[in-house]
């Protein structure tokens, strides 16, 4: 991505939010999608292949999972027995983490610009943000798939969505879980908070040496960016 766009640019604050795990209690649905697919083909799920998995976008899982586990389904059957499989628990059964909702609406009061930065397709992340009442909060939502089909392991997702929003990387907050994400977005300059998920366990002595500060819920979030 061409990071010149945001060379003088400063037209106030703006924060920049994950979804799957940190506005969004979702997390279990894809262990569950991840054991019932997997189950179906009686294949037990391997302890590290969540972990694996868990920074790649939507294709790159399908592909991998394919390869790893010799399947014969294609890419695009994989991404559709996960959606049907999905689509119902988020737009029924995920809720917003505690206090997600509140916290939203502090910043849109205090006049910061809001955006999602995620891996969710629309399929996926329309319904579910419609379901806990975040849909029309934010000025901008993006996804891996708009910043190159590239994971979260490069930032470009996360500035993409500052040049949306006609934010400077310096002047924008990123909430996120994962540790590959973290890492995105400070290595161009962001501030970050992280938030405390089960999916990230395993990483949360590093996250919170990373990141500018650690949250597990929003009521712990900083009022002012």
């Amino acid at each position: 991505m061409d990071y010149a766009w945001y060379m003088g640019i400063n037209t106030g604050k703006a924060a920049i939010f994950d979804l799957d795990g940190t506005l969004l209690d979702s997390m279990g649905v894809w262990d569950q999608v991840d054991i019932d697919f997997l189950g179906r083909r009686g294949i037990e799920v391997p302890d590290d292949y969540m972990t694996k998995v868990s920074a790649m976008q939507f294709r790159q899982i399908a592909e991998y999972t394919i390869a790893r586990f010799g399947l014969e389904d294609t890419p695009e059957q994989l991404m559709a027995e996960w959606d049907e499989m999905a689509r119902v628990a988020y737009s029924t059964v995920v809720e917003a983490k505690p206090h997600a909702v509140e916290y939203l609406h502090l910043l849109r009061t205090s006049g910061a610009k809001l955006a999602v930065a995620t891996s969710l397709p629309p399929a996926l992340r329309d319904p579910a943000m419609a379901h806990v009442g975040i849909g029309g909060l934010f000025d901008e939502v993006v996804s891996v798939d708009d910043a190159g089909d590239v994971s979260k392991e490069s930032p470009d997702v996360y500035l993409l969505a500052a040049e949306r929003l006609g934010v400077s990387p310096a002047d924008c907050t990123v909430f996120e879980d994962l540790l590959v994400g973290i890492k995105a977005a400070k290595s161009v300059g962001m501030t970050v908070w992280a938030m405390n998920d089960d999916s990230s366990a395993g990483d949360w002595a590093e996250i919170c040496e990373v990141s500018d500060g650690v949250l597990f819920d929003f009521s712990d979030a900083p009022e002012i960016l």
